[in-house]
């Protein structure tokens, strides 16, 4: 995924699947200086940062 995809999600009132080596995660915040995100792996509950480069959108949730 791209910065500007990631901005647009974490923004967006909508709620989309977002995964992170296969897990789903909850982007919780942005970091531009080097382009990483703080998520929320949902399974287990640990936060943790990564490159959003590693991010996959899936679909909107309703």
């Amino acid at each position: 995924m791209d910065f500007q995809r990631a901005q647009e999600i974490l923004n967006s009132p909508d709620t989309y699947e977002v995964f992170y080596k296969g897990k789903l995660v909850w982007i919780r915040g942005l970091k531009p200086e080097d382009n990483s995100a703080e998520v929320e792996i949902l399974s287990d509950r640990v936060v943790t940062r990564v490159p959003v480069k590693d991010l996959v959108e899936g679909e909107i949730l309703l």
